[in-house]
């Protein structure tokens, strides 16, 4: 199809338009980050061993040897079209303690074709990272059926990846880039070359560009025919035979990278894990666009370290390119268990570079594969962040939506195991984030990996999820609401990572008081005087915003009022002359929320805001201050105070009539108290005071007693008790203020038990 193609060249550069993708010999595009560039060449050894196949072809197998170092091995065959359909293990050797490790299973499922349209491609197993070995075994069969044959031409693969320097750039889990999203808009992004801007720029003519509308034809690399790749040379361009050419105006330097809606994540460059350029000298592919994203994953060991990711990689790059017979790594890019992005096939991160991915769907997709098998094990969330960044910064550039859906059109005839049958020439629609199973049939990327393919494009596509507001300090939350008197520090959380947070904002009221980065949990706020509604809104990367639920703040400068002052009565209970029983009483009320009333003095006790009194005991002849302070629940207060003297007026300082007998006990108080059965005997006591309370001794056997205040009869109090009592105060009562009384207290002279033991008078002055 010659009258689809044309060559430009100009000085060294060479340009190779082909129908739905354009070839730039020798001019790539931006090779990640500049930061880890500094880092050399690192030097792959890749070793090759033919295995020896049975007679009937059903099995093959190579002996236990010692061998050349190496950490990655893999299984190859003649046919990339064909299969192993039975099992492919392998044993190593430590090059560390020299043990010999169990069988291990290497991955059958991949199609060979994926790299198809060049010769010398081999069908394979994935590659296995197996650490520093220097011993090896392999055996294969078949699946047992009578007509199963392997392969032809099966051979094993060992990698040596080389040693390379650690790595320069951190996770994108955790890393967020700086630079605000260009505006797709803007004509003034600089070229990803800046050295090439001043080479003459042939155009194209119009009947070598198509239509903007029109998709891209198939292309023959995504046939499983084989066809020689395009070369600066001019060697022959596989094109569909039906299509119209798709290119793009040619140019002899890269057009300008689109710029992305979102920041681009850190990626580790070929430089920074050491890629040898000189394996793979065949110039770049780019597509017209980037639809899709395929996710897959390595299917090799989850036990690696991350400090051996790099080698790895070098190791995968070797293998789909000295052993499989790739023209590159296949990937456009890699991601380990730790979230570091990996640049995968040259060409230019930020250019759509036809990879080797997704066999038949390579066309208007990039692919990224996780280092590891995810078909039991779910993907860290440092995975799955990464993989959402850089899907997003990818669809980003060519205006897509990583929670929707597009059409890509086959480049061959198959199925997948969800029965969905593909026609070379046909669109179906696809997640514009797609697992390759969603391709032609396949188990990647692992039944984990791809069930957790919806929260990755939720993470890339937004909004924020799981806003909540978790503190309000500065405020005191009382029942669903949160008090303060001004000022406040407001905390919250997300379950979205904050690399995928452009900003959070702080509402009051519906409008913002406080903007802070996607990496801050907390911002300030004053408040007026009132009810206020409180939120936190998060603006995703992709311009979605997410808000928290409400939270009620009440900005409260009023302070409680003691509508009860404080004040104390004498209680009921047992008398002695360092703890006089008396009664506490107070009342506090507060405009917005009383939270609790403290006493501070003489002891300190915490009362809730419905409480009005407590039991307490004070030293009789002692003048004691009750302090008390009320709090509010927005940190307000108001205090208050009493002060009383307990004061014990002993029966010898009565005024008596009738008959009484003086007894003597050191249970009683100063060691004596009156008795006394006599009808009507009496004695009285004047004092000046608010509270009064009768003392007396009591038993089974004790009378009655008539009570008289200031000349008034008010009780009959009964003295009998089951069990004996010395000093109990069994009669009072209080005033309102202070004032001088007389309390009287007569023999009943009841029948059986006459006698009362009268133990003297308290009064609280």
């Amino acid at each position: 199809m010659r009258s689809h193609r044309k060559i430009w060249t100009t000085a060294a550069v060479t340009t190779v338009a082909v129908a739905g993708f354009v070839v730039f010999q020798n001019v790539t595009g931006d090779s990640a980050d500049d930061s880890d560039n500094k880092a050399g060449p690192v030097r792959t050894d890749v070793r090759k061993t033919a295995l020896k196949v049975a007679a009937d072809g059903s099995s093959a197998s190579l002996g236990r040897r010692d061998t050349a170092p190496f950490s990655m091995l893999g299984v190859t065959w003649t046919d990339p079209a064909a299969k192993v359909t039975g099992a492919v293990e392998v044993r190593t050797r430590s090059a560390a303690n020299g043990t010999w490790s169990s069988w291990m299973p290497l991955e059958t499922d991949i199609d060979g074709r994926t790299e198809a349209g060049r010769s010398g491609v081999r069908g394979s197993t994935e590659p296995r990272w197996v650490g520093p070995s220097n011993g090896v075994e392999v055996r294969v069969t078949a699946d047992g059926k009578v007509s199963a044959k392997l392969p032809a031409g099966l051979r094993l693969d060992t990698v040596d990846p080389g040693k390379g320097s650690s790595l320069h750039a951190a996770p994108a889990a955790f890393v967020a880039e700086t630079d605000v999203p260009a505006d797709p808009s803007s004509s003034d992004s600089p070229s990803a070359d800046p050295t090439a801007t001043s080479e003459p720029t042939p155009t194209a003519t119009e009947s070598d560009t198509a239509p903007a509308s029109e998709a891209p034809p198939v292309a023959p690399s995504e046939t499983a025919t084989d066809s020689p790749s395009p070369t600066a040379s001019g060697s022959t361009s596989p094109t569909a035979s039906t299509s119209p050419s798709a290119s793009t105006s040619p140019s002899a330097s890269l057009p300008p990278a689109p710029p992305s809606t979102v920041p681009k994540p850190p990626i580790t460059s070929r430089a920074g894990w050491g890629a040898d350029e000189s394996i793979s000298p065949e110039a770049p592919e780019y597509n017209a666009t980037v639809k899709a994203v395929f996710v897959h994953h390595t299917a090799g060991t989850n036990k690696y370290s991350c400090a051996d990711s790099a080698a790895i990689v070098r190791g995968v790059y070797a293998y789909h390119v000295e052993s499989e017979g790739w023209k590159d790594i296949g990937y456009n890019f890699l991601v380990d268990k730790c979230g570091t992005i990996f640049e995968g096939r040259k060409g230019g991160v930020d250019r759509p570079v036809l990879g080797a991915h997704t066999y038949g769907f390579n066309r208007e997709s990039t692919g990224i594969s996780v280092l590891g098998t995810y078909t039991d094990t779910a993907a860290p969330s440092a995975v799955t962040t990464s993989v959402a960044r850089i899907a997003a910064w990818k669809l980003g550039q060519y205006k897509g939506d990583p929670a929707g859906s597009t059409m890509l059109t086959a480049g061959a005839n198959g199925s997948n195991g969800f029965k969905k049958t593909f026609t070379a020439g046909t669109q179906y629609s696809f997640k514009q984030i797609s697992g390759h199973r969603d391709g032609f049939n396949t188990e990647c990327p692992g039944t984990m990996l791809y069930g957790q393919l919806p929260s990755i494009r939720s993470l890339a596509a937004g909004p924020v999820t799981g806003l909540a507001i978790k503190s309000v300090t500065g405020a005191t939350l009382a029942g669903t609401s949160y008090y303060t008197k001004s000022a406040i520090t407001v905390g919250w959380s997300a379950s979205t990572p904050s690399a995928f947070i452009s900003k959070y904002e702080l509402l009051v009221d519906g409008k913002s008081v406080a903007t802070t980065a996607g990496t801050a949990t907390s911002a300030k706020a004053t408040l007026g005087v009132g009810t206020h509604t409180v939120q936190v809104r998060a603006t995703h990367q992709s311009g979605k915003t997410a808000l928290s639920a409400a939270a009620t703040v009440v900005a409260d400068q009023t302070a409680p009022s003691f509508t009860t002052k404080p004040n104390l009565a004498l209680r009921t209970g047992t008398v002695n002359t360092t703890a006089v029983p008396l009664t506490l009483k107070w009342k506090a009320t507060d405009t917005a929320s009383l939270k609790e009333v403290r006493l501070t003095a003489p002891v300190a006790k915490t009362y809730g805001p419905t409480t009005t009194s407590a039991s307490h005991t004070a030293k009789s002849g002692a003048a004691t201050t009750w302090s008390m302070s009320a709090y509010d629940t927005a940190g307000n207060t108001a205090a208050a105070s009493v002060s009383g003297t307990p004061v014990i007026l002993q029966e010898t300082s009565a005024t008596k009539t009738g008959t009484w007998t003086t007894k003597s006990s050191s249970s009683y108080l100063g060691g004596k108290s009156y008795s006394s059965s006599a009808k009507g005997a009496s004695l009285s006591w004047t004092f000046t005071g608010r509270s009064a309370a009768w003392v007396v001794s009591r038993a089974s056997t004790s009378g009655q007693a008539y009570v008289y205040v200031d000349g008034t009869k008010v009780a009959t109090v009964d003295l009998k008790s089951s069990t004996t009592k010395y000093r109990d105060a069994l009669w009072t009562k209080s005033w309102s203020t202070s004032a001088k009384h007389t309390v009287k207290i007569v023999v009943v002279a009841t029948s059986g038990r006459p006698a009362i033991t009268t133990d003297g008078l308290v009064y609280l002055k």
